[in-house]
This record gives C-alpha cells, structure tokens and sequence, in this order.
C-alpha cells in the first residue's frame, strides 16, 4: 500500500534545499557548498528519518540514482560538455562569435541572442541544448563587444526557456499533454497566448535597455575578427540535425566527432589530444551529472516514503474554486520542482493530481497543461542548482554568479506576470480556451 506520508517525508529535500541555498546566501556564493554534497546531506537524513530497513533505503537509491530518464539526462550532459569543450578548442567559438559580430550590430546584440535562441529551442525542444550549442557563442560574443555578459547570459536562459516551454517536441510539453490529455496543437495554442506576449514586452524591454551606448566595444571589434567559415559547421550540424528531430543524445555524439576530426585535420588537437579535450569536457559536466543521480535517488526516497503524496493531498486540501485550483497547480508543480530539480519529471510525477485537480475544478485541460508547463519552466530557469542555470554559468568559468544571472532573466519574470495574469482576468481566460479549440 502506498504511504500517505508527512511533513517528515519532506524533511530531506528541505535539508537539500535550505542547505544549499542557506549557505550560499549567508557566504554570499551559491556554490560555495557544491549542490551534490548538499543533495548527499538530504539522502544522510532521509536514511536516518525514514522508517524502511536499512537495505530497503538502500534499494530505494540504488532505483533512483539509476533510473533511465536520470541517466539519460546524466549523459546528455557529458555529451554536453565534451562537443562544447571540443568545438571551442577546435576554434568553432571564434569562428561563430566574429561571422556573428559582421551581421549583428553590437548594439543589438541582446535582442539577436534571445530571439536565436527562442528559435533553437522551439525547433529543438531542449532548453538544455541551446544553452550548449549558443553558450560559449554568446559569452564570446559578450566578451568581445563590452556587452554586459550577465544581461547577454540571461537573454540566452529566457529564449531556451521559451522555447522549451512552447515547442511541441519538448519533454515538458509531452509531458504535460500526456498527464491532462490533451493534444499538444491544442496545449501549444493556450501556451502561446501566455509566452508570446511576454516573449513581445521582452523584445521590447531589450531593444530599449539592452541597447548597447558604449562605443568602445564596437571599435574593439573594428580590431580583430578573422573567421573561417569552415569551422562554423560542427554548430550548424548540430542545429540541422535537432530541426530534423535526430535525438539529442546522438546529435552530440555526431557534432564531438566532427568537432574531434575537423580539429585533427587543423592541426588544433592530436588524437590522443582529442580524447584528453573530450574528456576535459566530461569533467567539466561532473557537477551537473552527480547532481542529476543524487537528486533522483533523494526523490525516489521521498516518494517512497509518501512525501509527494503529502505535498499533493495539501495542495488539493487548499484548492476551493477555479481560481485557486489554477494557483494549486502553479503551487504544486513550484515545490515539486524545487524539490527535484527537473522539469520534465516534476510533471511526469504530479501528472495525476493536476488531471483530477482541473477535472474537480473545472479548469479547461488545454489550459491547465499549458499552465503546469508554464509554472515548470519558470521555476526551472530560476533555479541556482537546476541544469540550465549549472551548465550556463559553468561557460563564464565563474566570472558571473547567480545573483547578477537572475536579476537579468526579464522574460521568465514577465512569463510568471503573464501566467498570473490569464488566471486572475475572465477574459482572457475564455480567449484561450477559445484558442485552443
């Protein structure tokens, strides 16, 4: 029978959470203790609270550290790193970063990052993956025209966040279809009456602030800017094969291969050089990689243990109308996904209650699966130990922390603006509804 669960069940994420962020913010560095340790210290306390046997526990985070949708992720991220370490070395980077800088005038640079990146991400359906192929692109891009990195950073995380949470091969959007029932033109139809005007006031915010006035990063550029058009591909490979809808786990592999080879035949690496770069690559993702097992060891221990079923039985005990029920599911996807870090499974995990939480209530499914979508999205793009916002920050090898990171994602905080919005006015309400018939 399964555990109805307490507040107990949820003592070990809150160990994870307030661990993690506590001591960042007391040290003023969010990564100051590494987010696995932390994750480690709720797994300790979880085996110390929870009544199961020892071998039992035992089991339980062997199951969840191994799960295939955790490992899968875990892997991914090392493709990640590595075709991102590897193309850079191999001079993709610079190639992107000048041909970009001689068909976008700098001062509008902002602008050409988010609306680049929206696109990726739509037609790719991974926020995780844009953030890889333009991530090193617009660092460079930041470095070399004295736009400020943490607004340009930021504009990449809020373009492959709407992207992600638009696109109709999105996990997050498969996910959320799958758990209300729904078909995913009639999700995406509701969605893009929510993203598309705040993805609009962004684009407008950014031509207008994120224009940039200093002259001295554009006479930089006047200086340098050299680019071979060749090195360009392993990028363009990448992209074309995700539009296609290649797999992003083998889309990886492929662009590390011609990374690896087009960089042999350069002369930038050896081939035993390719395989130390490759892995210096893989080491670079070691953080995000034992963050995604822990974490899905510490969920499995707290599901076994009845600590979803809890946070699920409070929120619907707090639902009374329509309105709050809208509110409820924002709220219960907001702390499931605090509590494990992932979008895509916080759905997957809260998928029944939001169905009978929208059926119960009333709250058109089309809408309901745009809005648990939506409310992932946001939370995921915000979080300081979530994949996104690790992998990000990991390409401006520490020269912006989470602080000045977050305080530059405008189109997440407008996207919540706009979410709250189509729940609070009537009209609105019924024109999506509308909209996805």
């Amino acid at each position: 029978m399964e555990k109805q669960g307490s507040f107990k069940s949820l003592i070990p994420l809150m160990v994870f959470i307030f661990s993690f962020l506590g001591i960042g913010i007391l040290l003023d560095d969010f990564y100051a203790l590494p987010a696995p340790i932390a994750v480690i210290l709720g797994i300790m306390v979880a085996f110390a609270l929870f009544g199961d046997s020892l071998e039992e526990k035992t089991k339980q985070l062997v199951d969840g550290c191994g799960d295939s949708k955790v490992m899968t992720m875990g892997i991914i991220y090392l493709l990640a790193g590595a075709f991102a370490t590897v193309s850079k070395q191999m001079g993709a980077v610079d190639s992107v970063v000048n041909f970009g800088l001689d068909f976008i005038s700098v001062q509008y640079l902002p602008v050409g990052v988010f609306l680049i990146a929206s696109f990726l991400s739509i037609a790719t359906g991974t926020s995780v993956g844009s953030i890889v192929a333009l991530g090193p692109i617009v660092v460079g891009l930041a470095d070399r025209s004295g736009t400020s990195l943490a607004l340009m950073s930021a504009t990449l995380l809020g373009g492959a966040m709407f992207g992600d949470n638009l696109s109709i091969i999105s996990d997050t959007t498969i996910a959320a279809t799958q758990s209300l029932g729904v078909k995913m033109k009639d999700k995406f139809r509701a969605n893009v009456y929510i993203a598309l005007p705040a993805a609009i006031v962004t684009v407008v915010l950014l031509l207008v602030f994120g224009f940039t006035k200093d002259l001295t990063g554009i006479e930089a550029l006047a200086e340098t800017g050299e680019y071979e058009l060749v090195k360009i591909i392993p990028y363009l490979l990448v992209i074309v094969l995700a539009v296609m809808g290649v797999p992003v786990f083998h889309v990886l592999i492929i662009g590390i291969i011609v990374s690896g080879l087009m960089g042999i035949s350069f002369d930038n690496f050896t081939m035993m050089g390719f395989a130390k770069t490759t892995y210096k690559g893989f080491e670079g993702m070691t953080e995000v990689f034992l963050l995604a097992i822990f974490s899905g060891g510490l969920a499995t221990l707290t599901a076994h243990d009845g600590g979803i079923n809890y946070t699920l039985r409070k929120v619907k005990e707090w639902v009374k109308g329509k309105k709050s029920a809208q509110f409820g599911l924002g709220a219960l996807i907001g702390i499931t996904n605090l509590a494990i870090a992932n979008n895509t499974v916080t759905l997957l995990i809260t998928g029944d209650i939001s169905r009978e939480i929208s059926e119960s209530y009333g709250v058109d499914k089309r809408k309901a699966a745009a809005l648990i979508d939506t409310f992932s999205c946001i939370v995921q793009g915000l979080l300081p130990y979530g994949a996104q916002v690790l992998i990000l920050l990991k390409f401006t090898d520490g020269r912006l922390n989470f602080f000045d990171l977050a305080g530059n994602v405008w189109y997440l905080y407008l996207l919540l603006v706009f979410a709250v919005l189509a729940i609070l006015i009537k009209p609105w309400d019924r024109k999506i509804s509308a909209m996805a018939e």
